[in-house]
């Protein structure tokens, strides 16, 4: 039986965040393929984490390498650039045949010259890419085996913009298995919805411009309401909340899959971010129309018909959301989009085949797939033993 190690900066919350769910299907991808699992992490964030085995860990601390040693695990996955900042060149150094994989769960690098672009109320433009994040992001790519894509856009972005060689990468978007169809219909169902993680800064901002623009919705529709869910809800998010306005905050959702079946649209004008939303996801899963941004629908759907509307004007998001609340024809055909997407886009058995076989090529031809990546062995060697030697220095600095 194989052996994965994971290393994780928070231990995952499916029922919390997109970036939860992602870990708990790759997880789910290398159980049934006979891996064994061992997740290991520093965090302390049990309470809404999934039941899966940890072990403790501590950043700066040699006490990893012989952890690590014993484990000889032969894949390493690290769930973001900045878990293998901390922990590649450990994984490096005493397990130097274990395969390494980061899940970049999306570019942070592209995310953050959207949110400064957002900022500073202006086109984001290319040269905004290239930031502080770029730098170290890109160079963790570089350093491992191969990287965890979940974005196409993203994908061709890495590959067309910034030449990395595709032999790196691999795309995996959030995957979908069999679905039953909401048996709730149109009829039945009201109100309006959002839901996200308050952790995540483009959720604030979208619940700040959902704010902004209800007044114009609920002129339109009196009798509807605004329901705001999201984990970690902030007293800045609760002070939102106005029973006149039908602007309800609910707070963590005890169910997604609950709430969704009792409303009737979803609103996710997200002003940016990156990667894939698992709210416009899970809304397509669960027969949720929905009206979202450019940038929340990017590379959701290739080139089929949304499941509701995309719209970055105010005015027209108003418009449409009215629309697609009030006509069931048009509903009915964006709940039907939706699945159609989910089946053609997100389909599992799509990709979970075709991504074990790259780890087992790749493990097995690992001495060769190295030697292709020049750029990467530069900087294991140079840029590496900076972070090595910080650490190091960290370490000593705690025993002190």
């Amino acid at each position: 039986m194989k052996h994965l190690a994971i290393i994780g900066l928070v231990i995952p919350e499916p029922a919390s965040t997109a970036a939860g769910h992602r870990m708990m299907q790759l997880i789910q991808l290398f159980y049934e393929n006979d891996y064994r699992i061992t997740f290991l992490t520093a965090s302390n964030n049990i309470e809404f984490s999934e039941k899966i085995e940890i072990q403790k860990i501590e950043i700066n601390n040699e006490s990893f390498d012989e952890k690590i040693k014993n484990l000889n695990p032969d894949v390493v996955l690290f769930d973001r650039y900045v878990t293998e900042e901390q922990f590649g060149w450990r994984v490096s150094e005493n397990c130097p045949n274990a395969v390494k994989i980061i899940d970049t769960e999306d570019l942070h690098f592209l995310r953050e010259a959207r949110r400064k672009a957002f900022a500073e109320k202006r086109v984001v433009e290319k040269s905004d890419f290239i930031n502080d994040i770029f730098v170290r992001e890109i160079a963790a790519i570089l350093r491992c085996d191969l990287s965890l894509i979940i974005s196409e856009f993203e994908n061709n972005l890495l590959i067309n913009d910034f030449k990395i060689d595709p032999n790196l990468l691999f795309y995996i978007p959030f995957l979908t298995e069999d679905f039953e169809k909401s048996k709730t219909r149109f009829e039945e169902r009201k109100h309006f919805v959002s839901i996200g993680n308050f952790l995540h800064e483009p959720n604030w901002q979208t619940v700040l411009k959902l704010k902004t623009i209800w007044k114009n919705i609920r002129k339109e529709l009196p009798e509807a309401e605004l329901h705001i869910y999201g984990a970690y809800t902030s007293q800045k998010v609760l002070e939102l909340h106005n029973e006149k306005d039908g602007f309800l905050v609910k707070g963590r959702a005890g169910s997604v899959e609950e709430v969704f079946n009792k409303a009737k649209v979803l609103l996710a004008p997200i002003p940016f971010g990156a990667g894939l939303k698992g709210k416009l996801w899970e809304s397509m899963k669960f027969g949720l129309p929905n009206v979202t941004s450019s940038v929340g629908a990017e590379a959701m759907r290739r080139d089929l018909p949304w499941n509701g509307f995309i719209e970055d004007s105010d005015e027209v998001f108003v418009e449409k959301a009215v629309k697609l609340y009030q006509d069931e024809n048009l509903w009915n055909k964006a709940q039907e989009n939706g699945y159609q997407i989910l089946n053609s886009v997100f389909r599992k058995d799509l990709f979970s085949n075709s991504f074990i076989n790259k780890v087992s090529e790749i493990s097995e031809n690992l001495e060769n797939h190295r030697t292709e990546n020049y750029l990467g062995k530069i900087l294991q060697h140079h840029q590496l033993n900076s972070t090595k030697y910080m650490s190091r220095w960290i370490e000593e600095k705690n025993k002190k």
